[in-house]
């Protein structure tokens, strides 16, 4: 059987992403599998794995925002900004005080230096390859919006080398490990990355989450269980939403722009717009053309069996 629709997996601290999909693939026994953004091996949390149909629609959540729950050590600096690199004790040990008043400084839009060991190519190599090498890395700032920052808890048992917990919502292509550095640097301290857990992705959150090892023995039940675990291919989508007549499923099918429907109501001209049946199912994602529903991606079968994903 295909399996089409979204599993919310809690990602354990050791594998990569990358790990996690091909895991799913085989257990799911499906080519078709990817990830709606990746977690670095040493973190935790949240990774939407999409399945079948769903991967055609992952574009539309890499921009969703992200929640995090994350370990910040302060008193040392980190070669790779958090607990992996070389650490070099620097600087004086902050107060909570401190620390809560330097949070202040990262709310709201902010320029952010990606880590020198990051994924983002200079000049066609991945940037932690030239780490790795000894080459200097200076990356160049990104805007990013921290929409909510929270100190959660705080832990001065080392000497010297206080800790915080802090909750983290931002933007899609934030680095927490560079606010934990830039959070130290503002409160005369090194600082780093410890600990990290996504508890959400979006729409996504770690109370839905399954992990591995569920989903490993919902496989040995055959397909099914593995289905009964699946959100809808189009979960958490927000989207404007047309509700279409069977009589237009064919030319739908086809490819083909389709007229308004006359209860559609306003829709935007420059968003993409869900199309659906009359029981909500997903049919096709379109754009606004004129006085047509141009179809982006068609997720109905063919014209030879033409019914709803």
């Amino acid at each position: 059987m295909s399996l089409d629709g979204i599993l919310v997996i809690n990602k354990a601290v050791g594998p990569t992403s990358h790990d996690v999909v091909g895991l799913i693939r085989r257990l799911a026994t499906t080519k078709r599998v990817g990830h709606g953004g990746t977690l670095d091996p040493f973190a935790g949390g949240v990774l939407p794995i999409f399945l079948g149909k769903a991967t055609r629609l992952v574009e539309y959540h890499l921009g969703d925002r992200k929640r995090y729950r994350a370990t910040v050590c302060f008193g040392a600096s980190s070669t790779t900004d958090d607990l992996e690199g070389a650490l070099t004790p620097s600087g004086s040990a902050p107060s909570r005080a401190d620390v809560e008043a330097g949070l202040n400084a990262f709310r709201g839009p902010i320029e952010q230096r990606p880590p020198a060991f990051s994924a983002i190519k200079v000049a066609g190599r991945r940037a932690y390859a030239m780490a790795r090498a000894g080459q200097a890395v200076e990356l160049a700032p990104r805007a990013v919006t921290i929409h909510a920052l929270d100190l959660v808890s705080w832990d001065e048992a080392t000497a010297g080398e206080p800790v915080a917990v802090i909750d983290v919502e931002c933007s899609a292509g934030t680095y927490v490990r560079s606010l934990a550095r830039d959070l130290g640097a503002a409160v005369g301290s090194g600082a780093y990355l410890g600990a990290l857990t996504r508890t959400a992705s979006g729409p996504f959150s770690l109370e839905m989450a399954h992990d591995v090892d569920t989903i490993r023995a919902a496989a040995a039940d055959g397909p099914e269980a593995i289905e009964a675990r699946l959100l809808p291919i189009d979960a958490g989508l927000e989207l404007a939403t047309v509700t279409i007549p069977e009589s237009l499923f064919l030319a739908l099918a086809r490819g083909q722009a389709i007229g308004v429907p006359a209860d559609a109501g306003p829709l935007p001209a420059d968003q993409p717009i869900r199309l659906v049946d009359g029981d909500g199912r997903l049919l096709a994602i379109a754009r606004l053309d004129g006085t047509k529903l141009a179809p982006d991606k068609v997720l109905l079968d063919g014209p030879a069996g033409v019914g709803p994903a």
